[in-house]
């Protein structure tokens, strides 16, 4: 009788020889890829208003003039582009997060990181009055910033420096204090809080084409500085003396990752809202696959992280009878279990 089979493991896939280790690599980069594409086929075909296939894969290359052809150019896939930059935005910043704090819970939303960047958008939405991306993104980055500094500062006060536990209490802390100004500031204005109740939830709805040019830049530069980042980070992952001893220069490399995380949640956070635990459980899963090489594992976030929340997205739109649940909302019902299982697991989880 035939016996079903897990897929191999990192520690599996790192004891075959190098070029076995690449093809299987490279294989599962490839197999993504295939999985990604018919996402967006899919995420664009379904909707309130009927398509066909045919007529997705039309709009995909010529605009015809048709109305069904509107609605996939004008709604859908700018809808779905952006699920891809903030995927990849998120996942990418979750691996960066994990690998310098050495804690592999560790996440733009459980870290505050997020709640940094929605409380800054809040408030440049219901006190300032603005409203486009090009300019709650830069509030968005402040946001991120000032709550990724406060974090690490606190997780790092007191004997043994940041440990694991400490920053994720530290975020917690944060995050909750944060909650409490963002519905200070929504409470007393209804116009904010009827924008923002869907938006902080976490949602790509309504999204336009102009959006996806103001975030490519944002992600492109935040994706390529975490790549040039990752061998630094190998090494620092090994301890503090021995990154030093190969020669890396500590607080550079890490100011240069809290640099690029906040660029990355800056932007995805400004962008759909705060999406949680994508961060969390996309970097998990790649280094199951490919061990804690940054260098190999940072493609796999690239793709995985879109995966995930196209498919929370499209799960969002057909699971209501009428109506849909936010993408934000799907993230957190797959990623809690997750968490849990993992804070279960703490003293056999490293990186």
């Amino acid at each position: 009788m035939a016996q079903e089979t897990s897929p191999p493991s990192a520690a599996a896939v790192a004891s075959q020889p190098a070029p076995v280790r690449v093809l299987f690599r490279g294989g599962g980069l490839l197999g993504l890829g295939c999985v990604l594409f018919l996402l967006v086929l899919l995420s664009t075909w379904l909707g309130t208003k009927d398509t066909s296939l045919a007529q997705v894969w039309s709009a995909l290359w010529g605009d015809d003039g048709s109305y069904a052809t509107g609605v996939i150019r004008e709604l859908r896939l700018p809808r779905t582009l952006v699920g891809l930059l903030v995927g990849a935005s998120l996942g990418v910043a979750g691996a960066l997060m994990q690998t310098v704090t050495r804690n592999p819970l560790a996440d733009p939303g459980i870290l505050g990181v997020n709640a940094g960047a929605s409380a800054a958008v809040v408030f440049a939405i219901g006190v300032i009055g603005l409203g486009d991306f090009t300019s709650l993104v830069w509030f968005s980055f402040l946001g991120a910033a000032f709550a990724s500094v406060v974090v690490y500062v606190l997780g790092a006060s007191g004997r043994g420096g940041p440990t694991p536990v400490r920053l994720t209490l530290a975020g917690a802390a944060i995050s909750a204090s944060l909650g409490g100004v963002i519905a200070g500031l929504t409470v007393f204005d209804a116009a904010t809080y009827d924008f923002l109740r869907f938006w902080m939830v976490g949602s790509l709805a309504g999204r336009s084409p102009e959006l996806v040019l103001e975030l490519v830049p944002f992600v492109l530069v935040g994706v390529v500085a975490a790549m040039v980042l990752a061998p630094s980070l190998n090494a620092l992952a090994l301890g503090d003396e021995l990154g030093r001893g190969l020669g890396v220069h500590l607080g550079r490399v890490r100011a240069g990752t809290v640099v690029t995380v906040t660029l990355l949640c800056g932007a995805a956070t400004a962008a759909a809202g705060p999406i949680g635990f994508v961060g969390l459980v996309v970097p998990l899963i790649a280094r199951r696959l490919t061990g804690p090489d940054l260098r190999w594992s940072l493609p796999y976030c690239v793709l995985m992280g879109p995966v995930l929340v196209l498919v929370s997205d499209i799960v969002g739109r057909v699971v209501l009878p009428t109506g849909e649940l936010e993408v934000g909302a799907v993230t957190a019902v797959v990623g809690a279990p997750v968490f849990i299982a993992m804070v279960r697991r703490f003293k056999k989880v490293s990186l």
